[in-house]
């Protein structure tokens, strides 16, 4: 049971870096995105090639992980952020539709729909890190740095510009600001966080395959951000623990069949949206003024 309690926790963890990169473009920049399963993607792939054939340091595998999605992200930010709304979020499927091909097709990478097996866990200093227990304190650590980024980045002047962009484009451009500038800046900077939680995911799981960056992963993901509260620093972390520790609750439910389970949290999800949207729509947190 207690194996069981920090393996959720660093689920938790993983996710939260996600839904937290995400809503660093979703409630500061006004950017939805359906492609962050990309870079999350990005981000495991790059890390267990690197510890399969480089080196298995973390100092090496994140890094690396990070750049490769913060330069993947510019080719869905360079065209796309040119254009707004609706546009972008059909930009960025088409994105995800692409990247799930690729994941699938270019084997000597990615190991295709076999995936990539016998990922190195987390390597800090020489030392492998797998049980669950230590793994939670390498990645609510990475959790804790990845908020602590996106607060001083939201809190500085670059973060009030984000802000100004989503209120309105129209009126950040009329005071001299370089929008499309801003935006690509904002989508670099969250893939790159992205891929941490995917570094962290291949190292954890030790396997890794294309269904788990799917349009799916994407769509929850945005799930987690709009029911914790877009715009906010719980938020995210409340859709993630929610969205996970749901799932698990299901399944311990013993009069339900176990095939029906995965449609019953699919029904939960939509219908928890749909709730949301109506009574609350800033999210379970809610958006603070001033944020």
């Amino acid at each position: 049971m207690e194996a069981y309690i920090f393996n959720l926790l660093n689920l938790i963890a993983i996710y939260g870096i996600l839904a937290v990169s995400l809503n660093f473009i979703i409630g500061y920049a006004g950017i939805y995105s359906l492609a962050h399963a990309v870079f999350f993607g990005l981000g495991a792939y790059t890390s267990a090639w690197v510890g399969l054939n480089v080196t298995p340091s973390t100092f090496v595998t994140i890094p690396a992980a990070m750049l490769v999605a913060a330069i993947v992200s510019l080719v869905l930010a360079l065209p796309a952020l040119r254009v707004r709304g609706e546009y972008f979020v059909a930009a960025s499927l088409g994105l995800q539709v692409i990247a799930v091909t690729v994941f699938s097709e270019w084997k000597s990478f990615t190991g295709g729909i076999g995936g990539v097996l016998a990922i190195p866990p987390v390597n800090l200093f020489g030392a492998e890190i797998y049980q669950p227990r230590e793994f939670a304190i390498v990645s609510v650590i990475a959790l804790l740095i990845v908020i602590a980024i996106t607060l001083a980045l939201v809190r500085s002047s670059f973060g009030r510009n984000l802000r100004a962009i989503r209120d309105s484009e129209s009126a950040a451009a009329s005071f001299g600001k370089n929008v499309p500038l801003i935006k690509t800046v904002a989508v670099v900077i969250s893939a790159a966080l992205a891929a941490v939680a995917g570094a962290l995911y291949a190292s954890f799981i030790s396997f890794i395959n294309v269904e788990s960056f799917m349009l799916d992963t994407s769509v929850l993901l945005m799930a987690m951000v709009i029911i914790g509260g877009t715009g906010t620093f719980l938020g995210p972390l409340v859709g993630a623990a929610l969205l996970l520790i749901l799932p698990s609750a299901i399944s311990y439910l013993s009069f339900l069949p176990q095939t029906e389970i995965g449609a019953l949290q699919q029904i939960i999800y939509g219908l928890g949206m749909t709730l949301l949207m109506i009574f609350r729509p800033g999210g379970i947190v809610g958006r603070r003024s001033g944020t």
